[in-house]
């Protein structure tokens, strides 16, 4: 049985009350919706917009041609640079980021010059990551990194401030020796980097996991370790559920000598996990978007989360996690990108010491 057949059909709901019908006079009949996002076409980001963009052209009002656009570069910064400086105000341009855009706004990267208060969000969406390793190193694995603190690792990375850092910060918690190789510009290109025996660790998102490591998993070509975990309604981390069967890494560190779950590195990585896939994936407006246009595409969403599909839909390609609009989007908004003193101060040190990485 694969891990899509196990699929639970269900998706936590997160979607609020109608807020009214939208403007009549909206109307985006015979138009081109532009989705951009600030990553290359093999990862994550564009498995979802991709899965969105069609759902959005027949619940958008005028059924317009939704296009999804890349934009990468410098882990995503110059697309949210870019989106910054756009006042298109008649709904046809959203933006998409990711954790890779939320971490360097919350660590005060000299490269942003973007700012998240002055966009409009109408969709939030959680996921998750899981870390996966080669078969003759997964051999190693039962359930603790205690037999693998002694091997070497290389990991393709989009850089120390991208959504890398929780996967990065997960490993040296572990105590495990991984050697990253900065400068990759998507998490697929990563993935394509441990097809090609080039790295020996790699994580993806779930809907790129989902798509493209399951059939490795099935072929024998990789072996799951663990998830980064879920969210429990108590903000505890849990076990994903989308992947039931694999232990969160809480429970991963828990059974490692060299790990702990309280302290704060523990703290500080928790943090950046919410930030980086509790609520990771936004789409905006532009802050030059009317409110009837906020409200459209606030509606839009709701109407394909109600659709009787939608939950079949998206357990297959982007697993099991809410999808928020409306007042609840903008709450998990706010709640991603923002961080405590205590541990952004942490992660600076951490980044300064293992990687050279400073934000002055």
């Amino acid at each position: 049985m694969t891990i899509k057949s196990k699929m639970i059909g269900m998706i936590a709901g997160g979607v609020t009350a109608l807020a009214g019908s939208v403007a009549s006079a909206q109307d985006l009949a015979g138009k081109t919706v532009e989705f951009v996002i600030p990553f290359s076409e093999s990862g994550g980001s564009a498995r979802w917009a991709n899965f969105y963009a069609p759902l959005l052209s027949e619940a958008l009002p005028g059924n317009p041609t939704v296009v999804v656009r890349y934009r990468p570069g410098a882990g995503s910064t110059e697309g949210a640079n870019w989106f910054q400086e756009q006042t298109t105000n008649d709904g046809t341009l959203v933006f998409g980021t990711s954790g890779s855009t939320q971490f360097p706004y919350l660590l005060g990267d000299p490269r942003v010059r973007y700012e998240y208060a002055d966009w409009q969000p109408v969709l939030a969406s959680g996921t998750g990551g899981v870390v996966f390793l080669p078969p003759d190193l997964g051999a190693k694995f039962d359930g603790d990194f205690d037999d693998l603190k002694e091997e070497f690792f290389l990991y393709g990375s989009q850089g120390a401030t991208t959504l890398d850092l929780v996967p990065l910060l997960a490993f040296q918690m572990l105590g495990l020796q991984v050697d990253p190789v900065f400068g990759i510009e998507g998490r697929g290109d990563g993935r394509l980097m441990f097809e090609r025996g080039e790295a020996n660790i790699d994580y993806q998102t779930s809907s790129a996991y989902l798509k493209s490591v399951v059939p490795l998993i099935e072929q024998g070509l990789a072996v799951p370790a663990f998830t980064f975990g879920s969210l429990d309604e108590n903000g505890v981390i849990a076990r994903d559920p989308t992947f039931p069967d694999l232990p969160s890494f809480r429970e991963v560190c828990e059974a490692t000598a060299a790990c702990e779950v309280d302290g704060v590195a523990w703290d500080a990585w928790k943090a950046f996990f919410i930030s980086g896939f509790a609520a990771q994936k936004m789409v905006y407006l532009p802050g030059s978007a009317p409110q009837e246009v906020v409200d459209m595409y606030a509606q839009a969403f709701r109407d394909i989360i109600a659709r009787p599909d939608f939950m079949q839909l998206a357990a297959a390609e982007l697993g099991v996690y809410p999808q928020l609009t409306g007042e609840a989007g903008k709450s998990a908004s706010d709640q991603a990108t923002k961080v405590t003193p205590e541990a952004k101060a942490f992660v600076l040190d951490w980044l300064k010491e293992a990687y050279g990485v400073s934000m002055q």
